[in-house]
């Protein structure tokens, strides 16, 4: 499950990227709150608008930023980006704190935020890639994802405390400080143990390349669907934990506490994909149906208590879904082209969220957040349903009895052509394969007197 620790520079990234993603968490989990509550009367609708104005960038950048993670030193752009994300949280903290903010403050520095985080958000990603081997890369990139959960665990929670103990304006100000932990990890690497990328000339086409490469891959575009779906509609946390506090009756401490309990499925979540050989597809699929499912749960649950517990589900399928989707895009994409390819997912995942977020908001406003959940439930389960459509005609799933059990059932489906297959050794392989010999002549192969 931990293998990928065993690197000098994946543990010195690991510890970084854990930090720095706790003070990330208390800062989204702040922003929010103060757009609900601070600057607005519970306008969920001001919630999608500034999550729309954060992550669309993403969108519109996706052929620039993934050029540039393929093009440039990823390294000395994560320097630049996070000094920059560091900057941005101190002026707002100083802001909130000595100045008198307004709602256009908040959605000017969602918008500088987005535009800083589409570079940012391909270089991180596939700066894994570089500092572990191929046969590791699955695993670092589920253990990112656990450090990721492991610090939605206590961001959300301590902001919520510091918001009511010292206000908002300083949970900015902390947030620009752990910054400086990637910063000096990214100062500390053993720059001779990273993995060499392969030179490309640059040619004419260039930023196309990845729209190219992935119009080739039908079982990418099926994920891409998906994470599309889920992403626009589903993943839309900080609208459903916000006005489902409300709902209840809960202030700033109890709304932090959802995304903490959250966290506790989308760790375990994390580490399971973390303990699995290799990213599969299938995986994707349930999991998708599976957070449409919960979030269902979800909408129906009569209390607070009951509430954050069935969000434990939501947290485990979301986290399981994207970490192996994640993961098998990275791990069966060309190296040369994955930044690109990269660049093309996180757009997808992160530019659904500026059409689905204020929809989901407008919907939580007008008949209530039970009601968007359903929503979310609802095209979560049909993006499941595409992606088994899919995998029946195009791969011809099939279900069969075992030969040797009775009660037992196995799953069949051929490989998607564009989809490289990877065979590991094991015993069991070994076992069932078999073994060609060479035939010898015909004088070779009878006994003499």
């Amino acid at each position: 499950m931990f293998r990928s620790l065993s690197g000098y520079n994946y543990r010195l990234w690991f510890i970084g990227a854990l930090v720095s993603n706790v003070g990330t968490w208390m800062q989204s989990t702040t922003q929010n709150w103060v757009v609900l509550t601070d600057l607005t009367h519970n306008d969920a609708v001001a919630v999608g608008v500034t999550m729309s104005l954060q992550f669309g960038p993403q969108l519109l950048l996706v052929p620039v930023s993934g050029w540039i993670a393929d093009r440039f030193d990823r390294r000395k752009i994560l320097l630049c980006t996070q000094s920059a994300l560091a900057l941005l949280g101190l002026s707002l903290g100083l802001l909130l704190i000595l100045g008198h903010p307004q709602l256009w403050h908040l959605y000017l520095f969602a918008l500088l935020l987005g535009l800083v985080n589409a570079i940012d958000a391909p270089a991180r990603q596939t700066f894994v890639s570089d500092l572990v081997d191929e046969h590791n890369m699955s695993n670092a990139v589920a253990l990112n994802a656990a450090s990721f959960n492991a610090a939605r665990m206590l961001g959300p929670a301590v902001a919520g405390l510091l918001i009511v103990a010292v206000g908002s304006g300083w949970v900015f100000v902390i947030n620009a400080f752990t910054f400086l932990a990637m910063i000096a990890v990214l100062n500390k690497l053993r720059l001779n143990e990273l993995r060499k990328r392969p030179k490309r000339a640059s040619r004419g086409g260039q930023l196309g390349a990845g729209f190219r490469y992935v119009k080739g891959r039908p079982d990418l575009v099926v994920i891409f669907v998906i994470v599309l779906l889920v992403g626009a509609f589903g993943l839309n946390f900080p609208i459903f934990a916000s006005t489902m506090a409300v709902e209840f009756g809960e202030g700033a401490g109890e709304y932090g506490l959802l995304s903490s309990i959250l966290a506790i499925g989308s760790l375990t979540g994390a580490l399971l994909a973390a303990r699995r050989p290799r990213a599969r597809m299938r995986v994707v699929i349930l999991a998708a149906g599976g957070f449409g499912l919960s979030a269902a749960l979800c909408a129906v649950m009569p209390s607070y208590p009951a509430f954050a517990a069935a969000t434990i589900l939501m947290g485990f399928s979301s986290v399981s879904m994207l970490t192996t989707a994640n993961g098998y895009v990275q791990t069966t994409t060309d190296a040369g082209m994955r930044g690109r390819v990269m660049a093309l997912y996180m757009a997808i995942l992160m530019g659904g969220t500026p059409v689905g977020a204020p929809i989901i908001g407008a919907i939580a406003n007008a008949w209530g957040p039970r009601l968007a959940l359903l929503v979310a439930g609802s095209v979560s389960v049909l993006a499941s349903l595409i992606g088994l459509a899919w995998m029946v005609f195009a791969r011809n799933l099939r279900i069969h009895r075992h030969p040797d059990y009775t009660w037992r059932l196995q799953v069949t489906h051929l490989s998607s052509p564009g989809e490289p297959e990877s065979v590991e050794f094991s015993d069991e392989l070994a076992a069932t394969s078999p073994i060609t010999l060479p035939k010898l002549p015909r004088e070779r192969r009878e006994p003499r007197d």
